[in-house]
């Protein structure tokens, strides 16, 4: 049995740090001065209304992406429900709209670059437009060749980026002066009716939620992370901005605050003396940091927005060509990418257009997704969600009325603008999508039965997301092997078929390809022979290898934007007990092979054995211990080596003490059942004593050691500096180990 499958990836947390990374970096570091020029100190009211349209947006948004979990978001509810017309509108209105988002959010990296490194004016440009085109360009290559954020990356991003902005909160509450907060004209200087045309300016703070929408397919367990996702993270945000641009206001005065970098001025108003400066220069590393991550984020998501309007034919489908190389979807990130540039180097000397307008094309897509729900509910009978909206239909009414109403306080200039853009769309549906695009949407097929219910058109939210199984079959497989490389697939699967066979169970072999962040892991399931030509054969062999030692085989092809964490995932979804997994050159963590940051936010899902080699040859083997809580696991794989191939094994022992180490080394190899293994006992330095002993040996079995990450880092490791020089190959061995986060940096 052959499966193939697209892995869910993303969980609550990562879904969370997507939405907040991008809100985070347009509302505090960018908009605070520009808004409060606007409407004062009642801004910060005006972030709240913000927030609370958000909100009511937010709900339904979570309804439609627990019914269909796909990627593309708003524009491809819109599309099912209201047609290819309305669908064409919403997906132009998002991906432009996306392009003014990442222009906005590079001008502002421009602003905080030019406080840090001096930049020359060219041609018309300011020297914060040839910053902003220089991280534009950059941002547009880092999607071109696929590089990551998503997942742990944006996690740690976010997690920086609170830490700083909790720092500034208390150091900024205790400089706050309400005197200072309401100088200048009180709370309100040009009334409470600028606290609109301020929520106007803002809402682009508020974007970033929908970009967890894009993703929606990636998901694990959608019915309930997408609604927490989506809607914690407009609340966190918003509780964030009315903190911190209050206090901010109550720092500076609002006439005097910075519209380029506001937090960096705010933050050397708020620090004493010689600490302000390393204070400033460590936020405006953050909000570099900040508007980058946003940036990248609005390129991504684009990336995903024209591959759902691709597969739709909305658009032609040439967008969504898969580089042969990087894997990414390269002719919509130039695409994207040009319009960004062009946004910069027209449109950056004003920054308000830049945002107001991608809060307009945006209102307009969250006003057609309040009326796609509402479609949904009256006429498609499978329409399933697994949340549902409060108060239905006022609260889809109501998202309605307030995404279209604060049109009206955005200006003229951006209205036609951003117009524009629409108007552009209902003639490009008229020229292409209406004859292209196969598809009518719910509303149209209901009015052309006369009302009727219909059959079934979208997916139930009980079949993307039914929970998993109750349990596994007795023919599950025990053992699990991961193959990626043609030249270590032999060994591995000979291993891993020897430690099945010992439980006279089947073998389960699994090849994740992985796949950048910036390619939809539906595109590239539809282009996969060309981002994986050995997927096919490296499981075609797997299979024979395992067969001919006798043993039966279930094969697996996952596509993922992780490697070894979807590595876990399948061995904890099929509850397999040993997995067997080859080294690749990655960093060897305690005896995995993961990053730094891996290593103190997983836990193993089961028994691993990392094999450091291509050829398993198990005829002499040595099995280095101190006892340690993996060693028993060394033992049992040596054992069963020994009773397959009738290997010989010597026991080694690294004692101070000669006699205390015959003891320990005696008592040990009684315990495991190895009585007939040779025993060696030296003393002095382990590295040199397990180099002399594996010289004439043809495998090294060893148990991973109790030290943490940071001492590791600090003073090497054992498995770094002597196993890699080693001739023979080497397996290293981990039972799954529960630590708290001191034991996982310090041991």
């Amino acid at each position: 049995m052959t499966d193939e499958e697209l892995a869910k990836d993303l969980g609550l947390l990562s879904a969370l740090t997507i939405g907040i990374g991008t809100m985070v970096g347009a509302g505090i570091f960018v908009l605070p001065g520009v808004a409060a020029q606007t409407a004062g100190p009642v801004v910060v009211i005006s972030f709240v209304v913000g927030g609370l349209v958000a909100l009511v947006n937010a709900l339904s948004v979570s309804e439609l992406g627990t019914a269909m979990p796909k990627a593309g978001g708003g524009y491809y509810y819109v599309n099912r429900a209201l047609g290819p017309l309305f669908g064409s509108i919403a997906g132009l209105g998002d991906w432009v709209g996306l392009a003014f988002a990442s222009a906005f959010y590079s001008i502002g990296f421009g602003q905080y670059l030019a406080t840090l490194v001096s930049m020359p004016d060219v041609l018309l440009l300011s020297d914060v437009q040839v910053g902003a085109l220089i991280a534009g360009a950059v941002f547009v290559g880092v999607n071109y060749i696929g590089a990551k954020e998503t997942g742990n990356v944006q996690t740690v991003i976010v997690t920086i980026l609170l830490g700083i902005l909790t720092l500034f909160a208390i150091q900024g509450w205790l400089s706050f002066d309400l005197g200072t907060l309401l100088s200048d004209g009180g709370f309100a200087p040009f009334g409470y009716g600028a606290i609109l045309p301020g929520t106007a300016l803002v809402f682009v703070s508020f974007l970033g939620y929908a970009k967890i929408a894009t993703v929606a397919e990636e998901l694990k367990n959608p019915g309930r992370n997408l609604p927490l996702a989506i809607i914690g993270s407009v609340v966190i945000v918003t509780v964030l901005y009315s903190i911190l641009v209050s206090i901010m206001l109550g720092v500076v005065p609002w006439p005097e605050l910075s519209q380029s970098a506001p937090l960096t001025q705010a933050t050397a108003l708020a620090f004493p003396g010689g600490l302000a400066v390393f204070a400033v220069t460590i936020v405006t590393l953050g909000a570099l940091l900040a508007t980058a991550s946003s940036a990248n984020a609005s390129i991504l998501a684009s990336a995903r927005i024209n591959f759902a309007m691709g597969r739709d034919r909305i658009v032609t489908n040439w967008l969504n060509e898969i580089h042969p190389k990087y894997a990414t979807p390269y002719r919509s990130i130039l695409v994207t990418g040009a319009i960004i540039i062009v946004f910069i180097a027209a449109l950056g000397q004003d920054i308000e257009v830049l945002a107001k307008a991608a809060s307009v094309l945006h209102l307009v897509v969250y006003a057609l997704m309040n009326a796609a729900l509402i479609v949904f509910r009256e006429t498609d009978p499978e329409y399933d969600p697994a949340f549902t909206v409060p108060l239905y239909p006022i609260t889809p009414i109501v998202g309605i009325v307030l995404s279209l109403g604060l049109l009206a306080f955005v200006g003229t200039q951006e209205l036609l603008l951003s117009g524009v853009f629409v108007v552009v769309a209902v003639v490009w549906y008229f020229a292409y999508a209406r004859k292209s695009a196969p598809r009518q949407g719910v509303l149209s097929r209901h009015i052309l039965t006369n009302g009727e219910r219909l059959p079934p058109s979208v997916v139930s939210a009980a079949a993307s997301i039914a929970p998993d199984g109750a349990g596994h079959d007795e023919d599950a497989p025990t053992t699990m092997v991961a193959v990626s490389n043609p030249l270590t697939e032999q060994a591995l699967v000979s291993l891993a078929a020897t430690l099945a066979a010992r439980d006279d169970r089947k073998l389960l072999a699994a090849h994740v390809i992985q796949v950048p962040d910036q390619t939809s892991l539906q595109a590239a399931a539809e282009q996969r022979d060309r981002i994986s030509t050995t997927s096919r054969q490296l499981l075609a062999e797997a299979r024979e290898d395992a067969e001919r030692l006798g043993v039966s085989v279930e094969t697996r092809t996952v596509l993922s934007h992780r490697g070894l964490t979807e590595v876990f995932d399948i061995a904890r979804e099929h509850g397999v007990e040993t997995l067997i997994m080859g080294y690749g050159g990655a960093q060897l963590a305690g005896g995995r092979v993961e990053g730094a940051l891996d290593e103190l936010t997983h836990d193993l899902p089961c028994d691993v054995l990392v094999f450091d080699g291509q050829r398993l040859d198990s005829s002499e083997i040595l099995l280095p211990t101190a006892g340690g809580y993996s060693s028993d696991l060394s033992a049992t794989v040596a054992r069963t080596l020994q009773d397959a191939v009738s290997a010989r094994i010597s026991v080694l022992h690294v004692a101070d003490d000669a006699d205390e180490g015959r003891a320990f080394i005696e008592n040990w190899a009684a315990e495991h059942g190895l009585d007939e293994a040779e025993l060696l006992v030296e003393t002095g330095d382990i590295e040199t004593a397990i180099e002399q002993a594996a010289a004439s040996r043809s495998l090294v079995i060893v148990g991973a050691t109790e030290r943490g990450l940071l001492s590791r880092l600090a003073g090497g490791s054992l498995e770094l500096s002597v196993l890699d020089d080693l001739e023979a190959s080497v397996l290293l061995a981990e039972r799954p180990h529960r630590r708290s986060l001191w034991e996982r940096l310090v041991g």
